[in-house]
């Protein structure tokens, strides 16, 4: 286990048994101000995590000892506010570390450029402090959410929405009245952007809409702003 310190913007832990590529990424973090610790083994994951509170782990899916997905399971359990980016030469496993089961909050696929870890670093930290920060403002609204079970309920009515649906959900609620320009939504949608378009926004917004209107037909909570983007606007 190597420590590389520097004067640092946060302090992440990178989880990679490949030597070559945990010193690129942190050499590459480094240069970006980033405070950064190599674990090679996924077993000295926990017990250095149990004495350490980094603001995000780096996580590969192939590792010596207990594998990628096994800790991100346990790191969840044990600190679920933890950011985790999966890295991982398996693009079938993409549905598994950003789904229900392990909830990872975004993945890289090898092979990736150095300036791609810091950017999806960057917009994980930011969407991790904007969800933590206390809301500006109260409402009363007849939709709740349940984050432990990932169900959105309308008047205590399950509007059965997707991960992706009830994510974009999430954000919205978070800052009533709050206009998202589809580039900020795609952020959350825990997607690569090298595929997801701003159709792809309009779509899973149509379909949320759709569910919430089945359930709410009298109400119209989830607003288009014309040229801009959506925002959530309870009435009352």
């Amino acid at each position: 286990m190597t420590q590389i310190t520097t004067t640092h913007e946060a302090s992440l832990l990178v989880v990679e048994d490949e030597p070559k590529i945990a010193r690129l990424m942190a050499d590459y973090l480094e240069s970006h101000n980033f405070t950064t610790t190599i674990i090679a083994h996924g077993n000295d994951v926990v017990p250095w995590l149990a004495q350490h509170s980094p603001a995000l782990v780096l996580l590969d899916v192939m590792l010596p000892g207990k594998d990628g997905l096994t800790l991100c399971r346990e790191i969840r359990q044990q600190w679920p506010n933890l950011p985790i980016i999966m890295v991982t030469a398996k693009v079938e496993e993409v549905d598994r570390l950003l789904g229900l089961e392990l909830g990872a909050d975004d993945y890289i696929c090898k092979p990736f450029s150095p300036r791609e870890v810091v950017a999806r670093v960057k917009a994980v930290l930011r969407r991790s402090h904007a969800e933590s920060a206390p809301p500006t403002a109260t409402h009363q609204t007849p939709v709740t959410l349940d984050e432990e079970g990932w169900q959105a309920l309308a008047n205590g009515q399950d509007l059965g929405l997707t991960a992706v649906e009830f994510q974009l959900l999430k954000v919205m609620m978070q800052s009533p009245g709050r206009i998202f320009s589809r580039e900020q939504l795609m952020d959350h949608m825990y997607r690569d952007n090298r595929i997801v378009s701003e159709r792809t926004v309009d779509s899973h917004i149509k379909k949320l809409r759709k569910k919430i209107t089945e359930a709410l037909p009298e109400q119209d909570i989830i607003r288009s702003v014309y040229g801009v983007g959506y925002k959530y606007q309870p009435e009352g």
